[in-house]
């Protein structure tokens, strides 16, 4: 334990930590929940729990998005013709859920070797979610959870109680590695549990606002991740999961774009079905982090050759993804209509209703809904928020509010979610009032429009 108490002296007392706005790995992008930087939004905060199983919103419901009486007359009338299934929790909640649960019940139990095993299966056959997320990640999150979540809650108080357990967690994950050195899974889970605490110290502001002390215990953190996982590299080249791992590990070290680009197209080749070592290259790419406009351009069109079985035109797009969202000038020079034929790509190739609400929210609420200023951009915007049009007319079978609501926030990994339940509500509000909007012709024609597995319908009242 030589490496944890050299840590442990170099973190702060409990009584001089500076107030964090810290936020749960739940419910922000983290290095091990996501990839770095702001990427993938992570829901895995329940969705509408104002809801029952399949209820359907809309027309016939006691349970409506939002009171009529926070609307305009011709709006509530509007959300009065829509009928669409809104499960809860979604077929993607539920497997992310399952997995997660496994590998705590499993840590709970103490039984890491079943666990190891489990994930090295899921990383070597790259089990994925339907929604596309990497099962060996969300059971590697799943570990580490308890000692995580237990720092985080610490943090929210400007200072915490002498007993608060900041390190029991962390001390009792840095034992089972010691008894397990060899075992490259349980090193993955233990730096990640590192990097999710140094940024629960960190906080999300920006650097000046960082208290010292703070600062300190970000750093001492991310160095013993650093320290967990160089020796592994180049060891378990298969490994998609050590792979992201030490991907997310390049924030904050000196490194140039080529090697952060070559490091994820790496990490993309050993599962090109994963979006979001993808979507982290994109953002990775742009000045502000460690690339150029020029850099973001060429990786989304490398990427587009080298995922073409796989995406089609869509590996661009994936790149492009988050990265036109909170960059005027990335957007502005997006080749737009590529981008789109790669949204029209990965929806045919993935038809699924989680991957079918990403899209048409990213279109719709992400996209949108910000304008710059920025006339090229804004125009680019406008060209991809038309595109919610036939994603959801041709595609959208059910809804899924949390991923609106997320979107609406440009899935912004530093969003803190006080209350689940309120957010996923305002989520379902801008959903079908942007639904009701892309059918207000047929709804003006007094039709209604109910959403059925093969799309929706336009039937006469």
């Amino acid at each position: 334990m030589t490496h944890f108490a050299s840590l442990l002296r170099r973190l702060p007392g409990f009584g001089t930590v500076a107030k964090n706005n810290s936020a749960s790995p739940c419910q922000r992008g983290t290095a091990g929940c996501a990839q770095t930087p702001m990427t993938q939004e992570k829901s895995h905060a329940k969705s509408m729990s104002q809801t029952d199983n399949h209820q359907r919103l809309g027309a016939g419901t006691s349970r409506a998005p939002c009171p009529s009486a926070s609307l305009t007359d011709g709006h509530a009338q509007a959300l009065s013709k829509l009928s669409i299934p809104c499960p809860d929790p979604t077929l993607e909640d539920r497997t992310r859920d399952s997995y997660q649960n496994k590998a705590l019940r499993l840590v709970r139990q103490e039984d890491w070797e079943r666990l190891s095993g489990l994930i090295t299966i899921a990383d070597r056959d790259r089990m994925l979610t339907p929604g596309g997320m990497a099962v060996a990640d969300l059971m590697a999150f799943g570990a580490r959870a308890d000692a995580v979540l237990a720092v985080e809650h610490a943090l929210l108080d400007r200072s915490p109680p002498s007993d608060a357990p900041m390190f029991s967690g962390i001390e009792a994950l840095e034992f089972v590695l010691e008894e397990h050195p060899d075992d490259h899974i349980i090193a993955c889970i233990v730096a990640l549990a590192h990097m999710d605490m140094a940024w629960s110290w960190r906080g999300v502001g920006w650097d000046v606002e960082v208290a010292p002390r703070n600062r300190e215990a970000f750093e001492a953190h991310l160095d013993r991740a650093r320290e967990i996982i160089r020796p592994l590299e180049g060891r378990h080249q298969t490994s998609a999961l050590l792979a992201n791992t030490a991907c997310a590990l390049l924030r904050g070290d000196n490194r140039n774009a080529h090697t952060i680009a070559d490091r994820y197209q790496s990490l993309i080749d050993l599962n090109p079905k994963n979006t979001g070592p993808l979507r982290a290259l994109g953002t990775s790419m742009l000045p502000r982090w460690y690339g150029s406009y020029q850099g973001l351009e060429l990786e989304a069109r490398r990427t587009a050759i080298r995922t073409q079985n796989v995406w089609g035109a869509g590996g661009y797009t994936w790149v492009m993804f988050d990265a036109i969202s909170v960059d005027d000038e990335a957007c502005a020079r997006l080749d737009l209509p590529f981008f789109i034929e790669g949204l029209r790509d990965i929806v045919a190739r993935r038809p699924d209703p989680y991957t079918v609400n990403l899209l048409a929210a990213y279109c719709a609420n992400t996209m949108g809904q910000a304008f710059s200023g920025n006339d090229t951009a804004d125009h680019t915007r406008a060209q991809i928020a038309a595109c919610a049009d036939w994603l959801v007319r041709e595609y959208l079978t059910e809804l899924h509010p949390m991923i609106w609501a997320h979107a609406a926030q440009g899935f912004s990994n530093n969003l803190r979610v006080a209350s689940a339940g309120r957010f996923a509500a305002a989520g379902q509000a801008d959903a079908l009032r942007i639904i009701a909007g892309l059918f207000r012709r047929e709804i003006a024609e007094g039709k209604q429009i109910t959403f059925t597995d093969d799309g929706p319908i336009a039937t006469p009242l």
